[in-house]
């Protein structure tokens, strides 16, 4: 199962009981897990720091966010920490199985919920930047709320990603966005009287200084120790051990040995293995090789797979066609999402690459709208029995089970039909890419919007099947959904035909 992390800091460090109400927001949303809660006095300021699947982050962030909304008023805010809004920060981070794709559509989608909902101008920042600018949270930040509030009306370059050009009067604005994990990394150097060194060091391999670009350094004095402090930024790009390396160099060249290095707080087993990897001079690594990483894929991977088709398979009517047309559509998602990404940095497709870049986040985001509508198809049909199962008599209970009936009936068109309508936009998206993406994938481009093109028409067959139960009363909102259906159904037709005749251009001779 693909999991997020998700560290939102909020501009509240002294009221246990708006942070408890902040931390129980996350807690209490289904898929969520929180795993701490930081919180300074000095800086007044609260750090959370919790995981989540694909489907529970952005309701978990969002429900934290309405709570700091609510409780958390930056006029009266005073703290070390720079801010610009009640919840200041909000970045998502890819753990086993989510990719930075997957954290910024989930960083695009709650920036606009928050705004439409919350009232909160929202900036888009780090991997999820719409401009370069906006990719450093300092840059983004200058002038924190004070200094943004004004600033916002009558500055165009202040222009929020979502939302209107006014700050919230109390809750400020928000800042999200996607990076990758960051290590907290200290390298001692043996006795304070080191410290002229260890600062040396820093200044050396901080990107700020022309170092390292991914690496934040200071020097600092620990428990009569010299310490080269660092945060490693993006560990895929400067990974621990070359980090150690240039550390342990540059030490050398003024006669000083690291004693010995620790990791703070929590880092990802991928960096780790990395590191000893390279220590032991191993050729050829990969993950792959690892016996514990292949039986937890196997295992796990095994146990989802075999128990969705056993229960598809069982003597009971749900998961049924409603849920297996949204996990095909789902599939045909994430087809589109590998062509794209085999498009992106080739040179041959340079001139696609922005275009590539956009269709993957939106391959991403249906992807996981898709595999939420497995389930929330097979919920609406459990609706629908429950209906049927209500007493008859007497009249009055009679009456009060039709409205029931009539109502999950038409939840239960509308699900099958959310699911008709993203299967329709899977489509353009894989005929786009099937069309302009790597022509060594086309035909798994094509592959993508077939499965889109017969998930959406399952879907607006479970759309029809409920409406014709609809009684007379209810016949327009019937008539008017199975309209819909048929709609992206010719939708859905017409892109598949250009993706497989994509295809069938890419498998012709020159």
């Amino acid at each position: 199962m693909p999991l997020v992390e998700c560290v939102p800091n909020f501009s509240e460090g002294r009221d246990p009981d708006v942070i408890a109400a902040i931390r129980d927001a996350i807690a209490n949303t289904a898929g969520a897990h929180v795993l701490d809660v930081s919180s300074d006095p000095s800086h007044h300021r609260t750090v959370v720091t919790f995981v989540a699947t694909l489907e529970a982050a952005v309701p978990a962030a969002f429900a934290a966010m309405t709570v700091a909304r609510d409780r958390i008023d930056l006029t009266k805010h005073q703290g070390e920490h720079p801010r610009l809004g009640a919840t200041d920060v909000v970045p998502f981070i890819p753990l086993d199985g989510a990719t930075m794709d997957d954290c910024i559509a989930l960083a695009r989608e709650l920036g606009d919920r928050a705004a439409r909902e919350l009232g909160i101008p929202v900036y888009l920042y780090e991997r999820a930047a719409t401009r370069p600018d906006r990719e450093n949270l300092a840059d983004v930040r200058r002038g924190e709320f004070e200094g943004l509030r004004d600033d916002i009306r009558v500055n165009a370059n202040r222009a929020p990603d979502f939302g209107a050009a006014e700050v919230h009067p109390t809750a400020g604005a928000t800042v999200i966005g996607a990076r990758p994990f960051l290590v907290a990394y200290n390298v001692y150097l043996g006795d304070a009287k080191n410290l002229p060194v260890a600062k040396e060091i820093a200044k050396a391999i901080r990107g700020s200084s022309g170092g390292l670009r991914y690496v934040k350094g200071m020097g600092f004095e620990v428990d009569g120790q010299a310490q080269v402090s660092m945060n490693l930024v993006d560990t895929e790009k400067t990974p621990l051990h070359r980090v150690f390396e240039i550390v342990k160099s540059e030490a050398a060249a003024h006669g000083v040995q690291p004693t010995w290095s620790e990791l703070v707080g929590l880092v990802p087993e991928r960096v780790l293995l990395e590191a000893g990897a390279r220590h032991v001079q191993l050729r050829g690594y990969s993950p792959a090789m690892l016996l514990e990483r292949k039986v937890r894929e196997i295992v796990a991977g095994g146990e989802a797979v075999d128990a969705f088709l056993s229960r598809i398979a069982g003597p009971t009517p749900t998961p049924g066609g409603g849920s297996v047309a949204a996990h095909a559509a789902a599939l045909g998602a994430a087809l589109a999402q590998m062509v794209a990404g085999l498009t992106i940095g080739k040179k041959k497709y340079v001139a696609v690459e922005a275009e590539m870049k956009e269709l993957s986040l939106r391959a991403s985001a249906l992807r996981r709208q898709l595999s939420d509508l497995v389930q929330r198809d097979a919920d609406a049909y459990e609706q629908v029995r429950q209906a049927y199962a209500l007493p008859r008599e007497p009249e009055q209970a009679a009456a009060a089970r039709n409205d029931a009936i009539q109502a999950a009936l038409i939840f239960a068109s509308e699900v099958p039909l959310e699911t008709a309508r993203a299967a329709a936009a899977v489509t353009e998206l894989a005929s786009a890419v099937a069309e302009r993406g790597n022509t060594n994938a086309a035909t798994d481009a094509a592959v993508a919007a077939l499965m889109a093109e017969a998930a959406c028409r399952g879907a607006a067959l479970n759309v029809r099947v409920n409406v014709v139960s609809l009684d007379a009363s209810h016949a327009e909102t019937g008539a008017r959904l199975a309209a819909e259906a048929r709609a992206y159904i010719e939708t859905a037709a017409a892109h598949a035909r250009r993706a497989e005749a994509a295809a069938e251009r890419a498998m012709s001779p020159s």
